[in-house]
């Protein structure tokens, strides 16, 4: 498979060519054979990701690729910290010392973001969204997709953070967005970046 690998913020990028997959590229993997019985889709997005992870690991000294856990979630090596995220023919992996997560979204329609409001944000955050000076399908893609990047961080140490309820946007502006996360009485600031004119990508690194 055709990919192109780029670097910024920390952050390995791999854009990747799918129709130019065939089924032995997947041996590269070592767990190759658990995916041996999935769909194209997820065969490539899979093996992209996997191949920016590798980059990843490569900036701490490790050399292995990460396996797959019982939920399906990358395992990485002892006490490293990892995150890996898809989006159309793009794979996006970070690894640290503390913990890590990112996301990459394509950037909601007015018409979708009005019907998926109410499962992404409750009252308070949507009227706070609807009142920022960003347009309000692109606060409700970064609420969406700061909530996952948060999760993937905290989900070692809270596995329980599984509702996009569980966290409160509390603040957005052109570099960063806030969460609040009442049951555990902490506050998060990720940073969000433009990847290109259609989707978005967030972050949280813990300082």
């Amino acid at each position: 498979m055709l990919t192109h690998h780029s670097t910024f913020h920390a952050i390995q990028r791999i854009d990747f060519q799918p129709e130019t997959f065939v089924p032995q590229d997947l041996l590269w993997l070592p767990h190759h054979a658990q995916l041996s019985r999935t769909g194209k889709k997820r065969q490539t997005e899979h093996l992209a990701g996997r191949i920016a992870a590798v980059y990843a690991l490569q900036t701490v000294g490790e050399k292995s690729v990460p396996g797959i856990g019982e939920n399906r979630e990358p395992l990485w090596p002892a006490r490293i910290f990892g995150s890996i995220s898809h989006c159309g023919h793009t794979a996006l992996a970070i690894v640290s010392r503390l913990p890590v997560g990112i996301d990459m979204e394509e950037a909601l329609t007015d018409s979708l973001a009005e019907s998926l409001a109410d499962q992404i944000v409750d009252g308070p955050e949507l009227t706070y969204l609807r009142a920022n000076t960003l347009p309000f399908p692109l606060a409700l893609t970064l609420a969406f997709s700061a909530k996952e990047s948060l999760y993937k961080a905290l989900s070692a140490h809270y596995p329980h953070l599984l509702h996009f309820y569980d966290a409160a946007v509390t603040h957005l502006d052109a570099q960063r967005i806030t969460l609040h996360v009442p049951t555990i009485k902490r506050t998060f600031t990720l940073n969000w970046y433009a990847a290109d004119a259609q989707r978005i990508i967030t972050l949280y690194h813990q300082p």
